[in-house]
């Protein structure tokens, strides 16, 4: 067959930070390995993002196009969704080739997969999940496909959603193929988040109240060889000249020993790279930060999310306070930034806790400040997703209801603190200025 991939719309705009379409570029591997002629275009980094895809559909006039949801929407307490451009972007492809069938997936379509086969008729197909046996095998019979695993379809007038796949073997793991979809296409086009991610593992085995990565991905935890993903990152380094990475897991240094391996091994071939990812605290140890450093970490990112003792537990983070400032004691004696992700007027939220976060910001700045390393304190309030315990607690204090559509953005932020976010935003970004401009109070 000849498919058009096409990823939708992952940001607002052209001048967001963008990232290169490792998912889609997995996929298309995956298809050209099997037989079928792929062509590829990614919406987000087109001056005319439609008319990219027009004058693309009309050029190679496929027999399927596959969309990627990949974002249902920016987070970080912006209201504006991306699941319009998309439905757009099906129906642009529906009119003008009304014979072309159209399958979505993606992880926004995955939160959401019966709503949106629902809603967008001209869908003819979507998976949800891990798609890398399961697209080929609904493309290899495409008007009987069966049982497969994730697939979402249309029987006698309502939808059908199979189980996801949540059992891809890295043993199967294929390097995608980037001459697919030219990384040199992708320079320069951010001010500051890595554009190019290197998966290492998928799965996460912590329940945090808020987050969708256990459905995702499953809670098993399936690693990948480390000598294989530094195979690589050095080939990629070799063949199109990159150097700086992030590593796309839910958490990057867990299970315990597997990050370790991947840096001894960078640094046992000398490559000269720098890379990112989202750590966990209470496993930290002064060793394994220097292994870090050495091998090539730019930027420590946490997401401890709670900013006292009584929302870390009520966000089931199962860490305590002092995990965060150890892990603060820890890289603030290192050249690299730290940038910490916390999570205002959470279920619970009081005075004292109020005062328990302002106390904790204020030490995270007076760790950093001697070196200067503290990059950034990110606030957010959570984003409601479907399924998850948030969910039910938002219902049971009667946040949301059964009108509430989750599909678009919605925050939990119950009214008495619902400024509370600016107030500790105010009381970081004071700091934060004052540190780097080394002015003292």
């Amino acid at each position: 067959m000849k498919v058009l991939l096409v990823q939708a719309p992952s940001v607002e705009s052209a001048s967001s930070e963008r990232v290169y379409p490792l998912g889609l570029v997995t996929l298309a591997t995956h298809l050209t390995r099997a037989g079928h002629r792929v062509a590829m275009v990614d919406m987000n980094i087109e001056s005319d993002a439609y008319g990219a895809l027009k004058d693309k559909l009309l050029a190679q006039r496929p027999d399927v196009a596959a969309i990627s949801l990949r974002n249902i929407d920016p987070l970080a307490n912006k209201t504006s969704s991306l699941f319009p451009p998309f439905v757009v972007a099906v129906r642009m492809i529906h009119a003008l080739l009304p014979d072309t069938p159209v399958i979505a997936g993606g992880s926004g379509f995955s939160l959401f997969p019966q709503r949106i086969m629902e809603e967008v008729p001209e869908i003819r197909y979507g998976i949800q999940g891990e798609a890398e046996h399961s697209l080929p095998g609904l493309l290899d019979s495409f008007d009987r496909p069966g049982d497969l695993p994730g697939l979402c379809s249309r029987r006698d007038g309502r939808v059908v959603v199979n189980p996801p796949s949540r059992d891809f073997r890295f043993e199967d793991y294929i390097v995608p193929d980037r001459s697919l979809l030219s990384p040199e296409t992708y320079g320069g086009i951010n001010s500051y988040a890595p554009v190019f991610g290197i998966e290492t593992k998928r799965g996460c085995p912590l329940s945090c109240v808020y987050c969708v990565y256990p459905r995702l991905q499953g809670r098993a935890v399936r690693c990948r060889p480390p000598a294989d993903v530094v195979d690589e990152i050095e080939m990629l380094q070799k063949k199109y000249g990159l150097r700086v990475f992030h590593f796309n897991d839910p958490v990057v240094n867990l299970p315990v020993g597997h990050l370790e391996e991947i840096c001894q091994e960078i640094l046992k071939r000398g490559l000269q790279i720098n890379w990112t990812g989202f750590f966990r605290e209470d496993v930290l140890d002064a060793e394994k930060v220097r292994l870090y450093e050495k091998s090539g970490l730019n930027c420590f990112s946490f997401s401890p999310d709670g900013l006292c003792t009584g929302s870390l537990k009520v966000l089931e983070k199962k860490l305590e306070v002092s995990d965060i400032i150890r892990a603060a004691e820890l890289t603030a004696q290192t050249n690299i930034v730290a940038v910490y992700h916390f999570l205002a007027n959470v279920p619970g939220e009081n005075k004292e806790t109020i005062r328990q976060g302002k106390a904790l910001i204020e030490r995270l700045y007076a760790i950093h400040t001697p070196k200067r390393n503290l990059g950034a304190i990110v606030l957010n309030n959570i984003r409601i997703m479907p399924g998850t315990p948030i969910e039910a607690i938002a219902r049971d204090q009667g946040e949301i209801d059964e009108n509430t559509d989750l599909l678009y953005p919605v925050y939990y932020n119950p009214g008495k603190y619902q400024t509370l976010r600016y107030e500790l935003e105010i009381e970081h970004a004071t700091r934060n200025v004052l540190m780097w401009q080394k002015v003292t109070t």
